[in-house]
Parts: C-alpha cells; sequence; structure tokens
C-alpha cells in the first residue's frame, strides 16, 4: 500500500505521509482487531519509511508511548478523543516531533487554541490541527466549512480528516459510513481555500479491510481524487 501511495504522489505531485496504527485503541466493540500493537507495528513502519522513503504517522495513546514513538514517527497523531488530554499532548510536543492532533467531535474548532498553547507550552511549534466532523445527535457527524477557517487563524496548517468525517460512529458492533460522499465533502473542503492537506483512509480491497471498511477509499479512485483537490485549493487559493 505504501509503495501505491508513493506512486500516486509521483504521478500527482501531492506530498504523501503515510499513517498506519499500531493499536486502534478506539473500537466500537471489545473484541474488534486493533493491531499488532506498538513494538511489531513500530517496526512495520520503520521499514515502510526505509523501503519508500515516505514520512510516517501513527497515533499515541498514552503519555509513555511517545518517547518511543518518535524514534520511528515522523509525525505523531493525538486521537480526537483524546484532544484535551494535557499529559498526552505535553509527551507528544516535547519529543519535537510535528504534532497533528484531531480536534474532537465535542469540540468547537476554537477550542483548538488550548491544544496549541499546551503543544507550545513543551516547546513545540510543529502543530496541525485536524478537523474530522462533529457529532449531530446520535450515531451522525457533520463537517462545518467553518471549522477550516476558525482553526487556520490560530497560525498552523489544517488538515481534513475527510474519511473518518463521514463515519456513523456507534451504531453496533461496527462503525458504519457513507463514503460516498467523500468527494463531495472533499471539494467542497478544498474550495474554501483554507485546508492545508487532508487524510484518507485507503485500501485495495475496502470489502476486507479490518478497521473502518465502511468509510475506506478504493485507492484507485485516489488519484483522480487527489488531482482535483490540488486544483481546487490552487483556484482558491490565487
Amino acid at each position: 500500500m505504501a509503495g501505491r501511495l508513493k506512486t500516486i504522489g509521483e504521478e500527482t505531485g501531492a506530498r504523501i505521509v503515510f499513517k498506519s496504527s499500531y493499536d486502534k485503541a478506539n473500537r466500537s466493540a471489545g473484541d474488534s482487531f486493533r493491531g499488532p500493537g506498538i513494538e511489531e507495528g513500530l517496526d512495520i513502519l520503520a521499514a515502510v519509511k526505509a523501503k519508500t522513503g515516505l514520512p510516517v504517522l501513527s497515533d499515541v495513546h498514552e503519555p509513555s508511548q511517545a518517547e518511543l514513538a518518535a524514534k520511528v514517527l515522523d509525525v505523531l497523531q493525538i486521537p480526537a478523543f483524546l484532544a484535551r488530554q494535557t499529559d498526552l499532548i505535553t509527551a507528544a510536543a516535547a519529543t519535537g516531533k510535528p504534532v497533528h492532533v484531531k480536534k474532537g467531535q465535542f469540540m468547537a474548532p476554537e477550542d483548538m487554541s488550548h491544544v496549541v498553547a499546551k503543544c507550545r507550552a513543551a516547546g513545540n511549534e510543529n502543530i496541525l490541527l485536524c478537523e474530522r466532523g462533529t457529532s449531530f445527535g446520535y450515531h451522525n457527524l457533520v463537517v462545518d466549512m467553518r471549522s477550516f477557517p476558525i482553526m487556520r487563524s490560530l497560525g498552523y496548517p489544517v488538515v481534513y480528516d475527510l474519511t473518518h468525517s463521514l463515519q456513523l460512529p456507534g451504531a453496533g458492533t461496527e462503525t458504519g459510513g457513507l463514503k460516498q460522499y467523500a468527494p463531495i465533502l472533499a471539494r467542497a473542503a478544498a474550495a474554501t481555500g483554507e485546508v492545508d492537506g487532508f487524510f484518507l483512509e485507503v485500501h485495495d480491497a475496502p470489502d476486507r479491510a479490518l478497521s473502518d471498511r465502511a468509510t475506506q477509499l478504493d485507492v484507485a479512485t485516489v488519484p483522480e481524487l487527489v488531482r482535483s483537490l490540488l486544483a481546487l485549493s490552487a483556484v482558491a487559493r490565487s
């Protein structure tokens, strides 16, 4: 998969960061697939980086994981449900690596100013702020396009987590989703001119994915989508 993504980057001119989780700690059901764990997972990500040259990113869930993860990862990610965990954010920022923080589904975009302050207090200005939808009643998320300029006004790049924002979380034992709307929301976000990057879950056989299969995009559709987003962003920013 990393090889496919590297090729897509070369073909489209997009800068690709490879993301995969060594532990999917936030699962709907206790027996859901979680991954290989931090040690084996970081070994795999190190091999991906060595083989492809792509920078790699993964989630950290506890402060104790940050130092070990930073030995391999180029970017440390704070999951949305942990976006207010001060000790975790501080530990990740203290590594000096770029920190990608997903806005909690329960947070307003301006609340991310506190995340920025925590990272800066730890001596880290390499901050990425991520929009991944806001809870709208039970089992539904919406994306408020105002969120992008509000978060960008904090002075740091903004990433749109497209596929997670299309989830129908918590409905049953496996999270559902509405990935048919992915191109529409992605283009709308790009057209704001306020989005610096896109987070996409992709798979070569989405129906067999062990995690988030309802929102995984077929990797074969990604080049066309990336080209359209790059073009829209360029027009919006010109």
